[in-house]
């Protein structure tokens, strides 16, 4: 899959240019609006994903020679193959060998959606060690948590002979949402409001991930396509704990009115403002 191509941009391309790309293919890709695609839109928040983070962009476009997949079995979970060949290839033969005499570490994927991201989430998973025996323990996921993190577990890892335990590694995949679309910290979502409501103005209740009713006023004469922002309700933090924004992008509810006397009178309105 071609990132650059997907968002219609050169390679060389600048932040302001992928973020320009993005929004406009993601408006118009909306599962939401009128001729959406929600494969396509899944493929503009993958590659803005992957093309807006400076190392992830730079990984991507310089692949390690050998490359090793990591799957996600029926429970979600499967361990990464080749995981110390990795090691050798980045740090040498002989740091593999010295990584290969202490540690036995394990890689795995684990799915979020929106409302992880927003509330962190404590699960059960389960895992096979290279000796065979299932091991089912307890991971917490913190807030914030975005596609392509890696989340480390001290002594959870595999049990080998001649290693000390390794350590358990969860590779976040963020799964796109249909209502809600992640830019860092901060949240969109498109609210349609009736277009009555937007002349004479209004006050809308958004629902938010983790589940605030935020109130919204709406003022009159506001345009469709208007972004308002919310301080505060945006995704919080791992690190810092600050919250980022909601975005609400409003769109235009028209009713389809078959009453002549209602569209006579508002006929008449209309010829009154003109």
């Amino acid at each position: 899959m071609d990132y650059y191509s997907i968002l219609g941009v050169s390679k060389n391309a600048s932040d302001k240019e992928l973020k320009s790309a993005y929004k406009k293919l993601s408006m118009q890709h909306h599962p939401d609006r009128t001729g959406g695609s929600d494969e396509k839109f899944k493929q503009v928040n993958e590659a803005y994903s992957t093309l807006k983070d400076p190392q992830k962009r730079q990984q991507y476009d310089n692949p390690p020679q050998q490359q090793y997949s990591q799957g996600f079995g029926p429970n979600g979970f499967q361990g990464m193959g080749g995981f110390e060949d990795i090691f050798g290839n980045m740090f040498g033969a002989g740091q593999q060998r010295r990584h290969q005499q202490l540690r036995a570490d394990i890689t795995l994927g684990i799915e979020i959606n929106i409302d992880d991201v927003f509330n962190g989430i404590t699960r059960y998973i389960t895992y096979r060690l290279s000796n065979g025996q299932e091991e089912v323990v307890e991971i917490k996921i913190p807030q914030g948590a975005k596609h392509g993190d890696k989340i480390r577990y001290a002594g959870m890892g595999d049990i080998s002979p001649n290693k000390v335990r390794g350590d358990l590694y969860l590779q976040i995949k963020e799964l796109v949402s249909r209502d809600w679309q992640r830019e860092g910290l901060n949240v969109y979502h498109t609210k349609q409001v009736n277009v009555f409501d937007l002349l004479l103005g209004c006050v809308i209740i958004v629902r938010t991930p983790e589940g605030k009713n935020v109130k919204v006023n709406v003022r009159k004469g506001t345009d469709p396509g208007t972004t308002l922002s919310i301080p505060g309700y945006g995704i919080t933090s791992p690190r810092r704990g600050q919250k980022g924004n909601l975005f609400i992008i409003i769109k235009a509810d028209v009713p389809n009115i078959q009453d002549e006397d209602i569209l006579n009178k508002i006929e008449d309105i209309k010829n009154g403002i003109s």
